[in-house]
């Protein structure tokens, strides 16, 4: 019995989600714990509030590893494509929790601006203060350098969030120290500006998780690989029409269309779209549900005159990136091929309404068949 790659790869990369959020917990409740106890000793807001917030950090560690857990289940009848979306699902309420932390730090900020306490700190408060700020940096550091690793946006958010956290926890250093020189508490207006910091942070989270549930462009690179691994064949002259479908993250299906000569067997297509669909499994882990086929005229100079002349006159307008798909029957009078339109272009109807336009008028005795198309990993 093989071994399955793609499976290897998923159960690897769930340990590692995993293995990196328990690391996360236990550090986020020992620091909440010290912190805890130095805040209420020291009669300081901001300690305790950022001892509630290494809380939270816990419980968005737990939400990842609940995330990924249930986004690895094996697809069934009701969701075929399997439940990866799920991870995007945890890493939007990981952003909610920020945002809540954050809005929640503002408001507990501006009650102890208006309503201010003293505080009194002590030595030993102030070096766990300091150690926090280094474990924290240590920690989001590594969660996220993890999150990027297995390409996981929960453990990109968990690491952001804990180095927002380490600047929390050093700015209340700074408030702490100030205020032994000084005698002069900032603590609460700093809690303030970190806080809008916090609200800003999340709010890009959101945003960012709000956009990959919504269905982002195809992933540029990824596009161009799975492109030049499909033209690698020698019989297909190009590959066009790549429409990648995300079902979480290193979870891929697609589809795509291939240029071959009109001289391809059914027989010999046959083998050929296979070899090319485990090609690009193997090395994209992308399936391809669907390979679509234009005919290459390779026989006739004059259609191929025409071609070249119909290119040209198609590339001569701005926006217009790309034409394939070409063929012409000269006993039907008729042509037929796409074209990719930007979407940079102001009104791509508009463009592709001249395009036709324009081979229509050099070509008046043909009939056209032109479709309007889109490169869905356009940068």
């Amino acid at each position: 019995m093989q071994n399955n790659p793609a499976a290897e790869n998923g159960r690897s990369r769930e340990q590692t989600i995993i293995r990196t959020s328990i690391i996360g917990i236990a550090a986020n409740v020992l620091l909440a714990a010290f912190k805890a106890v130095v805040g209420l000793l020291s009669n300081s807001i901001a300690i305790v509030l950022d001892a509630v917030n290494n809380i939270s950090d816990a419980g968005s560690s737990l939400i990842t590893i609940v995330g990924t857990k249930l986004a690895g289940k094996e697809p069934d009848k009701k969701h075929p494509f399997g439940y990866g979306r799920i991870e995007y699902l945890s890493a939007m309420l990981i952003a909610v929790i920020v945002l809540y932390a954050g809005i929640t730090a503002f408001v507990e900020s501006v009650k102890q601006i208006i309503h201010p306490e003293t505080p009194d700190y002590s030595a030993v408060s102030l070096v766990i203060v300091g150690v926090a700020v280094v474990v924290k940096i240590l920690l989001g550091r590594y969660v996220k350098r993890m999150g990027i690793k297995a390409n996981s946006d929960s453990l990109v958010n968990s690491g952001e969030d804990a180095m927002l956290d380490s600047v929390i926890s050093a700015a209340t250093l700074v408030a702490a120290v100030i205020w032994l020189i000084f005698k002069v508490s900032l603590e609460a207006w700093l809690g303030a500006i970190i806080a809008l910091v916090i609200i800003k942070a999340g709010v890009e989270m959101l945003r960012d998780t709000v956009s990959q549930i919504l269905g982002e462009r195809n992933d540029a690179e990824l596009a161009k690989a799975i492109r030049q691994t499909v033209t690698s064949f020698p019989q297909v002259s190009g590959a066009y029409d790549l429409v990648l479908n995300n079902y979480g993250p290193d979870t891929w299906n697609g589809s795509i269309h291939i240029e071959v000569p009109d001289t391809c067997s059914a027989d010999q297509l046959d083998q050929l779209i296979r070899e090319i669909t485990q090609k690009v499994l193997k090395e994209h882990r992308v399936l391809l549900t669907a390979i679509g086929v234009y005919a290459e005229n390779t026989r006739d100079r004059e259609v191929i005159r025409v071609r070249e002349r119909v290119k040209e006159i198609v590339l001569s307008h701005e926006h217009v990136l790309q034409m394939h798909g070409f063929y012409l029957l000269k006993e039907e009078k008729a042509m037929r091929f796409d074209v990719v339109i930007s979407f940079d272009a102001k009104d791509r109807r508009a463009v592709y309404t001249e395009v036709v336009a324009d081979v229509q008028q050099a070509f008046p005795d043909y009939r056209l068949q032109v479709a309007m198309d889109t490169d869905f990993a356009e940068e």
